[in-house]
């Protein structure tokens, strides 16, 4: 018996055409799936991937030197961004950094996917402007129960880092919430989750519920020397993840999703990475869609052994929450408002902002974005507008109790 979702990527196929030009044609009709709540954003960006591989086997050959190739898809995505953000702390007479007003390319992706048949496949992909790779794996697929990813890729942990592409972010940047708890260590951010190379295995049933598991480096490491790099003193262990989760999609428009997850990462703990120093962190989400409107909620917590100092731990917390509006076909509205509590771990504005000059280190932190989207061609080309304030308080380090930034983010995006 056919899956509704089956059905509605048939009629997709349908209305898409077996032409490539026509596959990239149907971003609106994906689109129109997405506003009415029978898929989400990935699902969507899922669709139209599905689509450009299947056209561009239906009018290109296959350049590839294995055999067993059925078929070769590229795809890509391209991000031009401003930021014009200034920081200003308190008490202090000359600000330490200048104010940002720069154009730069925040992404620049390109990647391929191989189908090799019986369930196999493999993907790359490569983002030129950061120079750091962001996919590179093989998977074999049983079924829609189990599936199994080897190589590199995300970690499944967080709403806006795992489950949302960044191509279907509607506040253009991820939340200070998720950028403190999976970017880099730097002797304050927890730099637990995002990319990691290892095991990866996950499925799904008809009743929506959903699971991840995965066994992987415990260092998140995006560059070519790092993805090939054989280990340390620092790392030479592995770190464990979790994920179970419940998605309903409703043909009368109301659709949500609910997801836990956990992240076990042995000696990754303390200010500077020490043996026996453990960092475990948890992270829970949902997202909730109703014709125009869109919710999502986000809660992160941490246990991190010496995260303060050789003599206290720190338990930080954080959570978001993102209301956004759909008007008609071409505009939509999206507010944010996110606060972090490093637990005397300490935070800076520039660890949550990206982006914004630095301040100093403070105890919490907190943003508020106000912005919107303009569609072009549904989420394949749309043009974003965002006003940021950001506030940090309750010094670590000496000096001031307050610090702020304010400013514009501005993206244009175009996905083929």
């Amino acid at each position: 018996m056919f899956k509704f979702k089956s059905i509605m990527f048939a009629a997709v196929a349908l209305f898409g055409g077996a032409g490539l030009a026509n596959a990239q044609d149907s971003g609106p009709l994906i689109d129109l799936l997405v506003k009415k709540g029978l898929i989400n954003d990935q699902e969507g960006e899922n669709l139209r991937a599905d689509l450009a591989r299947d056209a561009a086997s239906a009018v290109t050959a296959t350049i590839s030197g294995g055999k067993s190739t059925s078929s070769l898809s590229i795809a890509g995505r391209l991000q031009v961004q401003y930021a014009g953000l200034s920081t200003n702390v308190d008490g202090v007479a000359v600000n330490p950094n200048r104010p940002t007003a720069h154009f730069f390319l925040r992404r620049i992706y390109l990647g391929a996917k191989a189908n090799l048949g019986n369930g196999w496949s493999s993907s790359l992909n490569y983002d030129f402007a950061g120079s750091t790779f962001d996919e590179a794996k093989i998977t074999w697929a049983q079924s829609d129960a189990f599936n199994l990813d080897i190589g590199f890729r995300k970690v499944p942990f967080g709403l806006e880092e795992w489950y949302t592409s960044s191509g279907s972010l509607k506040a253009i940047e991820r939340s200070p919430a998720t950028r403190y708890w999976v970017e880099g260590n730097n002797g304050r951010r927890l730099g637990a989750g995002s990319y990691r190379i290892g095991l990866y295995a996950g499925g799904k049933n008809d009743a929506g519920f959903f699971y991840n598991v995965a066994v992987t480096n415990p260092e998140r490491d995006e560059s070519a020397a790092g993805v090939a790099n054989a280990g340390s003193a620092t790392n030479n262990n592995l770190a464990y993840w979790g994920n179970v989760g419940y998605k309903v999609t409703s043909t009368e428009g109301l659709n949500y999703v609910f997801s836990a997850s956990a992240g076990l990462l042995p000696d990754q703990g303390s200010k500077t990475f020490g043996t026996g120093h453990d960092l475990t962190v948890y992270n829970a989400f949902a997202e909730i869609n109703q014709g125009a409107w869109d919710l999502q909620l986000e809660y992160f917590g941490s246990s991190n052994q010496q995260g303060v100092s050789a003599t206290q731990d720190s338990k930080s917390s954080a959570y978001s929450i993102q209301p956004s509006y759909k008007v008609g076909e071409f505009w939509e509205l999206t507010t944010r408002y996110t606060y972090v509590d490093s637990d005397g771990r300490g935070v800076n504005l520039s660890d949550g902002i990206r982006s914004a000059p630095g301040g100093a280190t403070m105890n919490n932190m907190s943003e508020w974005y106000f912005g919107f989207t303009r569609f072009f061609r549904g989420n394949d080309v749309k043009w974003q507008l965002g006003y940021i304030v950001g506030e940090s308080n309750e010094t670590i380090i000496g000096g001031t109790a307050h610090a702020k930034t304010e400013g514009v983010r501005s993206q244009m995006q175009v996905n083929f």
